[in-house]
Parts: C-alpha cells; structure tokens; sequence
C-alpha cells in the first residue's frame, strides 16, 4: 500500500508546526494541505502554494 504525506515541518514557515498530513490520493492530500495552511498559517489558496505543496510530498511505503 502507498500513501502520499505532508510533513509541515519540511515547509518554510514562521511558526514551528509538528502535523503531518496523510492520504491515499495526491488530490485529498493537497485539498487537506491547503485547508492546513489557510486556518493554522494564514495563507492563501493560490497556484504557488499548491505548487509547492505538490513539491513537498513524499511516499510512504507501508506493508499489507
């Protein structure tokens, strides 16, 4: 099983954020992402964002 994540901590930011967001699909994971972004760190849904939430996530290789 592949899941795609987000680890806040990888992302420039201001404040110190320890979440790390999950999902089964690229889609979930960035509406989840952003939806982080905007409420805890104030951002804006923009293409840049979505862009750079896209470059900063990883695959996590689980076992069945």
């Amino acid at each position: 099983m592949v899941r795609k994540f987000i680890d806040c901590r990888d992302l420039p930011r201001e404040t110190k954020c320890s979440v790390a967001i999950f999902a089964d699909t690229e889609h979930e994971l960035i509406e989840a992402a952003v939806q982080h972004a905007i409420i805890v760190h104030g951002q804006e849904d923009t293409p840049e964002l979505r862009a750079q939430l896209i470059r900063a996530s990883k695959i996590e290789r689980r076992r069945a």
